[in-house]
């Protein structure tokens, strides 16, 4: 199995570890890292380059590095620790920067074939709207098959985490481990009926450009071709 993880920060606290740790119930795994922001360090100028042409990006070299790992891989792993109730900015400029993705644009085939988890750690509350932060980004790659994992650890990092807590987290992703590899993917019923209000839209020319429409043409997907079939 190919797993990419990344982490929406630089230091190795305890969202970090918790992404580890499931990535290691997988045995000898293909796993990439990344780190943001040290592999991916500037925010979205909004000059629309992509658009028409993704390697006019002004960051294009560092950005496909990471996307080419995220294509390829069977499970993605996105941590973040929770940053004022939310994703950290690293994490959310990676998601900006990612935007032509995004069904309203040029999703990948790919993506409506992987799985993926969203883990975020906090002191306290906070964590779920961190992880709907990603979550949202995901479902309009188009990933059908999206797992959460959200903890208040009441510490400022992992050495400080309590051993009765640091049990329960490594029986919740034990579990959650043993359900990623039992489980298939499926691509529901929200995923399908977005894409189509989608194809719709390029259909009546209501996308950000003629590039775009031209792309969804030649998948096939303007006709009967679908990116899960």
């Amino acid at each position: 199995m190919k797993i990419t993880l990344i982490h929406g920060q630089n230091h190795k606290g305890s969202t970090y570890h918790i992404g580890k740790l499931l990535a290691e119930q997988f045995g000898d795994s293909d796993i990439q890292e990344f780190f943001l922001p040290k592999d991916l360090e500037h925010f979205c100028m909004g000059c629309y380059q992509c658009i028409e042409n993704e390697e006019k990006c002004p960051f294009y070299n560092e950005k496909n590095r990471i996307m080419q790992a995220i294509e390829a891989a069977d499970l993605l792993i996105f941590t973040t620790p929770t940053y004022c109730m939310r994703a950290s900015a690293s994490m959310k400029a990676f998601m900006d920067l990612t935007f032509t993705y995004w069904m309203s644009h040029k999703p990948r085939k790919c993506m409506f074939s992987k799985k993926a988890v969203v883990i975020s750690t906090a002191a306290g509350t906070g964590t779920k709207s961190a992880i709907k932060d990603i979550t949202n980004t995901l479902f309009y790659w188009g990933v059908p098959y999206i797992k959460e994992y959200g903890i208040a650890v009441q510490a400022m990092g992992w050495e400080q985490i309590s051993d009765k807590k640091k049990k329960k987290i490594k029986e919740d992703i034990t579990k959650l481990a043993r359900k990623l590899q039992k489980e298939k993917v499926h691509v529901g019923t929200k995923t399908r009926f977005m894409f189509h209000m989608m194809r719709m839209m390029q259909l009546n020319n209501w996308g950000a450009s003629k590039v775009e429409k031209d792309y969804w043409k030649q998948n096939g997907w303007l006709d009967k071709e679908r990116p899960w079939k």
